[in-house]
């Protein structure tokens, strides 16, 4: 592997941001081969140098890889299904390091799913009580009142408890079918499928548009691409604000 900028070698391993692995090199707190790093130039590499932060060496170095997917449906989102059904890592066969969903997104379900492996992160954008947002653009049989939107928010009783959107507004309606915008923060299973079932209108298709700060964009269906530094740079914002919450 070739040498890299120290402060990309820590941001690949998930130690901290670029901007604040720059600081702790300035702040003398990262040493390569025995020797505190003392500019930010300094190049090293990850796979055979010995690079320590605050005196604990990096473990084995496997870089942080964060890729988003327009996942078609008919894909599970799992790495592996025991029937032998579809899965969405069939589209990334050429990828290299073992990665996995961030979430769910159901089987009839398109859209926006981001796959890591970096554990931590995956932890802080799936777990409940982060409440990260997540929308998804809804078709549903009928056209809802107003009120039955207000309901949404206010919040639904499920078989597993009350659920609330974020919000929720209509885009577009027909005769009989309407499209929704709405945004909910918990991954239950088939959350938004059965909160529409709750107010009367099923759901005929779901995607999802965005995901914490990530956008789907127009990246066609079943291709991938890896996030860019400033979309890597907000999701690890997010999981700092999270973590102090």
């Amino acid at each position: 592997m070739a040498l890299e900028r120290i402060q990309k070698i820590l941001a690949k391993a998930g130690i901290a941001s670029r901007r604040e692995a720059e600081r702790m090199v300035t702040e003398g707190r990262v040493s390569v081969n025995g020797q505190v790093v003392e500019r930010l130039g300094v190049k090293a590499d990850p796979f055979k140098d010995h690079i320590k932060v605050d005196g604990k060496r990096l473990k084995h170095f496997e870089p942080k890889i964060i890729l988003l997917l327009n996942k078609p449906r008919g894909y599970l989102s799992t790495a592996k299904d025991p029937q032998g059904r579809p899965t969405v890592l069939d589209f990334l066969k050429n990828v290299k390091s073992r990665i996995y969903p961030v979430g769910r997104l159901d089987f009839d379900a398109e859209g926006l799913l981001l796959l890591t492996n970096d554990g931590d992160l995956a932890h802080h954008l799936s777990h409940p009580r982060f409440s990260v947002r997540k929308t998804y653009f809804v078709k549903v049989a009928g056209v809802p009142e107003e009120k039955k939107l207000i309901q949404l928010k206010r919040g639904v009783y499920l078989e597993d408890g009350e659920a609330k959107a974020v919000s929720c507004s209509l885009i577009r309606q027909k005769e009989k079918n309407s499209w929704l915008r709405i945004v909910v923060t918990e991954g239950r299973n088939h959350l938004v499928k059965r909160m529409f079932s709750a107010i009367g209108h099923p759901v005929l298709k779901l995607k999802r548009v965005e995901y914490g700060p990530i956008q789907l964009g127009d990246l066609p269906f079943g291709q991938f691409r890896s996030l860019t530094p400033d979309e890597i740079e907000k999701l690890r914002k997010l999981e700092a604000t999270k973590s102090k919450n």
